[in-house]
């Protein structure tokens, strides 16, 4: 089974202490199964400025005001469970090297016992801000905590439109798939335009593409650069390692997303441009301005 970040589900838990609150605490590990404390992990994800869910903001301050979080600089774990009831956590941990062994081990295909102390739990919040499509055995199905007692929930962005929300999520499937996606271009089909005055290349969409979309990505190159000189808000910028010395980078701007590899090309999604992925060849400027934001950002432990 998958987790909301494609990581093999873990099916272990933890005591909470008052599922009831939203403050509530995380106590011990091991609980009984038909105890209505227990909270059964499904799955967790990072939140932290080099890794966070894209679909939740265009940088890391704006995905932790999403949960109502302060942006603290060593970030948090989300850890996503059922309590006995069925109902639906997330509990924050501030034990972020605990929550990635966990996604690591997960990924791997092995089993780990993800249980937080409860002394690193910051807060339990009801409902879940991604979607998890799996739900604990012998449980009810996932449904939200009752409102009055836990609060309004928290629920996923809405990613049936296109918006914000599925452009950033399409950028960072791009960056996690680069392979697929690349293989499905081929070069001849577009093609990199010469430096524009000022030094700001515009890089041409498909070939022959003079529309909005030319526009649109004159006005993401040009605020990309802008971010060399002037550092946007952390997590704006995230790059990984990608293999053969280069990195996949990703960025994000008002109204616009661009995945690339610091080897290759790069492939911008626009808000208005629905459903459309452009892409920029490398032309004479791309690889510096690749390089320099692969420079800028902080790559994820």
């Amino acid at each position: 089974m998958a987790g909301t970040d494609g990581s093999a589900v873990g099916a272990k838990g933890f005591d909470e202490a008052d599922a009831g609150a939203v403050a509530g605490a995380v106590a011990g590990a091991g609980a009984p199964a038909d105890d209505e404390d227990a909270l059964a992990v499904l799955t967790a994800v990072l939140l932290t400025p080099a890794r966070f869910p894209g679909v939740l903001g265009d940088d890391y301050p704006a995905a932790c005001g999403a949960l109502g979080l302060e942006a603290t600089l060593g970030g948090y774990g989300l850890v996503f469970g059922q309590d006995g009831d069925g109902a639906r956590w997330t509990v924050v941990v501030d034990d972020v090297p605990l929550v990635a062994t966990a996604i690591a081990s997960w990924d791997c295909g092995m089993e780990y016992d993800l249980s937080p102390d409860e002394r690193s739990m910051v807060v339990a919040l009801p409902g879940w801000p991604l979607s998890v499509a799996v739900k604990a055995p012998g449980l009810p199905a996932p449904h939200d905590p009752d409102p009055e007692e836990a609060g309004p929930a928290l629920a996923p962005p809405d990613t049936t439109v296109w918006g914000p929300a599925q452009r950033r999520l399409g950028a960072d499937e791009i960056a996690a798939h680069w392979g697929h996606w690349r293989g499905q271009l081929d070069d001849a089909d577009f093609a990199a335009a010469p430096p524009a005055a000022g030094g700001v290349a515009p890089a041409a969409g498909s070939a022959g593409g003079d529309g909005p979309s030319h526009q649109g990505v004159r006005r993401v190159l040009a605020e990309a650069r802008g971010y060399l000189d002037a550092p946007p808000p952390p997590g704006r910028v995230r790059a990984a390692f990608a293999g053969g010395g280069a990195r996949t980078v990703r960025a994000d701007g008002p109204g616009w997303s661009l995945a690339a590899r610091t080897d290759d090309i790069a492939l911008v999604l626009l808000d208005e441009e629905p459903g459309e992925v452009i892409p920029i060849g490398r032309g004479p400027e791309l690889p510096a301005l690749l390089s320099g934001l692969a420079d800028l950002a902080a790559d994820p432990a």
